[in-house]
């Protein structure tokens, strides 16, 4: 076990690299054509189309479309904790399990804190009966002690999250993960819905024209010279860095266990880097990405005076790390208690009415 423990301590050092830096060519399933997330339009404008997150430079000879961001990356990756498995299929517990259970109308609903965008810091766990003991971590992590946020929601650490509604702590992400399209074409793409029957002449409706006959599905709806995709003629790359420096922060009160927990931290993240499933690759409906079998994945270590050296390293090999500095670490505790606070929710919503209007005259 000693020989595992110590594997990757070079990393941990002072004088280690600064980063781990990967990248990975990808390549659409099907087509060429694939579709990037759509936004909101800048020009605010009511009924402007969305839009894709295109850059173009020099009079449009170079364009870049972001085909997944930051967070998103973040926010796909992170649930894949909940679904480990080793080689032979058995499944691995990284992280602890929480659930939020919550009263949605007449259904019981649970949320997996692994799932919740806003990691520790979103309202479904901050408004739960976990609160006090979240805030505690949260505050110990701000005098410098991430040891018991790492007990409770170690991937906090790992994807960072920011307490904007309470204590104001922030904590940088450890992992940056972004796929890019390079040197893209647009393209459109029109269809034309005709309904089943002529409703009109069936009696249905009074007149024709109707506008009502379009808001139940019964008359044609035209879409001409929609979003149709991209297609990205210099490639698909995913980039993504480990930044060992921030790592480095990671410290635990008691100096003794500081050693424990950045390992720990860099197993998590070592397997972030490393754990990316077909699912994971899966982004929307007309885009699911796979691996580019003749550009293959490259991984090196960056040192702080520009050098690289290659960092080779397999998913089982992560696993295998993780798995055993998690255990000396010692997990920390499964929760299935934890329920969302009603009471709490809207006390913060009577307070937050409150603030916007101000003190009575």
């Amino acid at each position: 076990m000693s020989e595992v423990l110590n594997k990757y301590d070079d990393l941990l050092k002072e004088t280690g690299p600064a980063a781990i830096v990967l990248k990975q060519w990808l390549k659409p399933v099907g087509s060429e054509v694939l579709f990037p997330p759509t936004y909101a339009n800048p020009s605010q404008k009511r009924g402007d189309p969305p839009v894709y997150n295109t850059d173009r430079f020099e009079d449009a000879k170079r364009s870049v479309c972001v085909i997944d961001s930051i967070p998103s990356q973040a926010n796909r990756i992170e649930p894949a904790f909940g679904r480990l498995t080793d080689k032979d299929g058995k499944s691995i517990k990284l992280v602890p399990h929480i659930t939020i259970k919550a009263k949605v109308g007449d259904e019981d609903r649970q949320v997996d804190l692994l799932e919740a965008g806003h990691r520790a810091a979103d309202a479904v766990v901050q408004l739960s009966s976990l609160r006090d003991e979240l805030a505690k971590a949260i505050k110990a992590r701000k005098g410098g002690d991430s040891e018991p946020l790492a007990k409770l929601a170690p991937t906090s650490l790992v994807f960072g999250m920011w307490d904007s509604r309470e204590s104001g702590v922030k904590i940088p992400r450890l992992i940056n993960s972004i796929i890019r399209a390079y040197d893209i074409l647009e393209h459109r793409r029109s269809s034309q819905f005709n309904p089943a029957l002529d409703y009109e002449a069936a009696g249905v409706a009074p007149g024709k024209g109707d506008k009502r006959l379009s808001e139940v599905g019964m008359d044609g709806a035209p879409a001409t010279f929609q979003h149709g995709g991209i297609e990205a003629r210099g490639g698909i790359r995913r980039d993504a860095s480990l930044n060992l420096c921030t790592l480095r922060d990671i410290v635990s009160k008691d100096k003794a266990k500081t050693l424990a927990l950045q390992r720990y931290i860099l197993g998590l993240s070592l397997v972030a880097m490393t754990y990316f499933d077909g699912k994971t690759l899966n982004l929307r409906q007309g885009c699911q990405l796979v691996a580019v079998p003749d550009k293959p994945m490259t991984r090196v270590r960056v040192n702080a005076d520009g050098t690289e050296t290659s960092f080779d390293i397999g998913r089982d090999t992560a696993l295998d790390y993780a798995a055993t500095v998690a255990k000396v670490f010692v997990v920390g505790d499964d929760r299935t208690d934890v329920t969302f606070d009603v009471k709490a929710a809207k006390a913060v919503l009577k307070k937050s009415k409150k603030d916007e209007e101000g003190p009575s005259k």
